[in-house]
Formats: structure tokens, C-alpha cells, sequence
């Protein structure tokens, strides 16, 4: 089998279940990272190269605009915290 690069950069998503539904998740390398996102679990940056992972809902309701990019430690501990919401911030990215 073999994968191609586009996909072992940005990684497979995965349905993951967590008290608030069911979510599509997917790992980012560090590499594949060139953004500056804001991670809603801790309201800190993910700065560019650092790997991390984003979120969706799995319901196929949301677009695009409903991608978090979390760090993964953070996205791990949700069940333990709720997710910080800052006003100001547009698709989990840093306005610029």
C-alpha cells in the first residue's frame, strides 16, 4: 500500500467520540504547519511547525469555518476542560 505525500503530511482523520458528539480529527506534523493558529483548549499559540491536531464535527453539518486547530495534549484533556472562546478570532487563526 502505499501512501502519498499530501496525506502522510497532513495525516488520516479519524471519527472520535467525546462527550459533546462525535468528531472528524486529524494530525498535523509539525512540518506540514505554516500558520499561526490559536488552540481553544488553552487560548495559546500554535506557532507555525509545531505538529498539533484539528478538529471538526463529524455530524457533516459545518464547512470549513468549524476547523479548530488544538494542540494535541490540549485536545486530549477536553473531557477535563472545557474549551476557551475568544472573541476576536476567526477560524481558530490569529487575526491578523
Amino acid at each position: 500500500m502505499r501512501l502519498d505525500a499530501e496525506r502522510a503530511r497532513h495525516g488520516v482523520a479519524a471519527v472520535q467520540q467525546w462527550r459533546d458528539g462525535e468528531w472528524q480529527v486529524r494530525g498535523i506534523s509539525g512540518g506540514a504547519s505554516t500558520k499561526t493558529y490559536r488552540c481553544p483548549g488553552c487560548d495559546q499559540e500554535i506557532r507555525p511547525g509545531v505538529a498539533h491536531v484539528v478538529a471538526w464535527p463529524a455530524d457533516g453539518r459545518g464547512d470549513l469555518t468549524d476547523r479548530r486547530h488544538w494542540h494535541t495534549g490540549c485536545w486530549r484533556a477536553r473531557d477535563r476542560r472545557a474549551p476557551v472562546i475568544q472573541r476576536g478570532r476567526r477560524n481558530g487563526r490569529l487575526e491578523a
